[in-house]
């Protein structure tokens, strides 16, 4: 079963730790992920730009508005996330408490529900396979038709390490 694991932390806790310190931590993270790679349990994962960088859409009654920084205002931020496949609920939260992340934040452990149109005899894409005619377009007509957001989201950032 797949479980989408939802990673927060205090990006302050995380800022205010030195240099070779946090290198330590990510270190021991990517290994952690390398881990459920070779044993065929890592599905994707991805860390996420600071919070600052966030942009929050919202399509009330028809009209696109946006919001620079996260919608939600908590003491911890989403930072990134881990999509594994497990046995069961149990060997997730296994595989999870072996996150170095879980020791700085906390680690939201969710079952995946798998979507799919009817008719298209379990295959999720099907549906994407359509020809254009026969696609419905319930968003705003297309991105060109949405306002320009924030211009430091649009940047992409990478880091190496290890």
């Amino acid at each position: 079963m797949k479980y989408l694991c939802l990673v927060y932390f205090e990006e302050p806790v995380l800022d205010a730790m030195n240099g070779p310190k946090r290198d330590a931590l990510t270190c021991e993270a990517l290994d952690h992920i390398d881990e459920l790679g070779a044993r065929n349990q890592l599905l994707a994962a991805e860390a996420l730009q600071p919070v600052h960088t966030a942009v929050s859409v919202r399509v009330r009654n028809g009209r696109f508005s946006s919001t620079d920084g996260p919608f939600a205002e908590t003491k911890e931020q989403l930072g990134g996330f881990v999509l594994i496949d497990a046995i069961d609920l149990n060997e997730a939260l296994q595989i999870v408490a072996k996150n170095p992340m879980a020791r700085f934040g906390t680690i939201e452990v969710r079952p995946i529900m798998p979507l799919e149109r009817r008719g298209t005899s379990g295959d999720p894409l099907a549906a994407r396979r359509q020809p254009a005619s026969a696609a419905r377009d319930t968003s705003p007509s297309s991105a060109a038709d949405l306002p320009p957001v924030g211009p430091e989201a649009r940047s992409p950032v990478t880091v190496s390490l290890c």
